[in-house]
């Protein structure tokens, strides 16, 4: 039971982050689910990106343990490039961050976050179980959390 819970979250988060739904049809300004023409509400893109987060770095449980890990690991594990890829991703959720108004201070943190993953996510399989512990984008979805509640109580 718990796998089949842990694969319907996952696809759910895959939906979300994908921007895909049963009930909507690609149009030709839609790339993989990506609507370019759409304006999203800022609740929509921070829940786009946690979920984006969630997918790199906490997805997926390993069998028989309570350890979480994401794709940030699974890609990393493809030599040079993998690391590449997931540090995109994680500069995108930056993006993201700066795009809905985040100081110039925490976007430099959340870019701190990213540049030690991505250092240390570069060394062969030490750098993988780094990236299972580290979990930048989990910690810099919090950090902009904390602002965006600060901002909200203002």
């Amino acid at each position: 039971m718990q796998l089949s819970r842990n694969a319907l979250q996952t696809s759910n988060t895959l939906a979300l982050v994908f921007g895909h739904s049963h009930l909507r049809r690609m149009t030709s300004t839609d790339f993989r689910g990506f609507s370019f023409n759409v304006a999203r509400s800022r609740r929509e893109r921070i829940a786009r990106i946690d979920a984006l987060a969630r997918l790199l770095d906490t997805a997926f449980i390993l069998p028989g343990t309570n350890i979480r890990f994401g794709l940030d690991a699974l890609i990393g594990l493809v030599p040079g490039v993998g690391d590449i890829i997931t540090t995109a991703m994680s500069l995108y959720i930056v993006h993201e961050a700066h795009q809905l108004g985040a100081p110039g201070h925490l976007v430099m943190r959340m870019i701190s976050n990213v540049t030690l993953d991505g250092i240390f996510g570069a060394v062969p399989l030490v750098g993988d179980a780094f990236d299972v512990v580290w979990r930048s984008n989990r910690r810099n979805m919090r950090l902009l959390q904390a602002w965006l509640d600060r901002e909200d109580r203002r």
